[in-house]
């Protein structure tokens, strides 16, 4: 077995950050639907609940993906990273397209919360992840466990 077909190892630091991620953005949610709804109204404020939604749902797509491609082997991994970020984008259309026209829906409500909910969340994550060579998942804590 060579490096590309072997399991990669490590333990699964992307369901920690994903699952930190949708607590966070579970925690702004109620100020993003009422930004929207203070500047959209209802509509708004339904738009920027379900854009919250998709954002959490992507996030956890993201890391049930990675997870399962990374058993199997790194070629997988690099591969399910690559075209799953592609298909995560055409579900994110196609969700956004099927209920563009419904009665509840204000585009502009959702197009923002997506934008600024996904980069938000990431950039406050930043925070929390380390990206050195001696952690190279999460930052460990003084007690043994990672870091939220």
């Amino acid at each position: 077995m060579n490096a590309i077909t072997a399991p990669v190892g490590g333990g699964e630091p992307e369901r920690v950050v994903a699952r930190d991620i949708v607590r966070r953005g579970l925690w702004v949610a109620p100020v993003l639907v009422a930004i929207s709804f203070a500047i959209w109204g209802a509509h708004g404020a339904a738009s920027s609940a379900y854009g919250i939604v998709l954002v959490c749902l992507n996030f956890m797509l993201a890391a049930a993906v990675i997870t399962v491609a990374a058993r199997i082997g790194l070629g997988v991994l690099m591969g399910a990273v690559m075209f799953g970020y592609v298909l995560r984008l055409g579900l994110l259309f196609l969700a956004v397209l099927l209920v563009r026209h419904a009665s509840w829906m204000n585009t502009k409500a959702l197009g923002l919360t997506i934008i600024v909910t996904h980069l938000g969340l990431l950039v406050w994550e930043l925070k929390y992840v380390s990206m050195s060579l001696a952690y190279p998942g999460l930052k460990p804590t003084h007690q043994g466990r990672t870091a939220p």
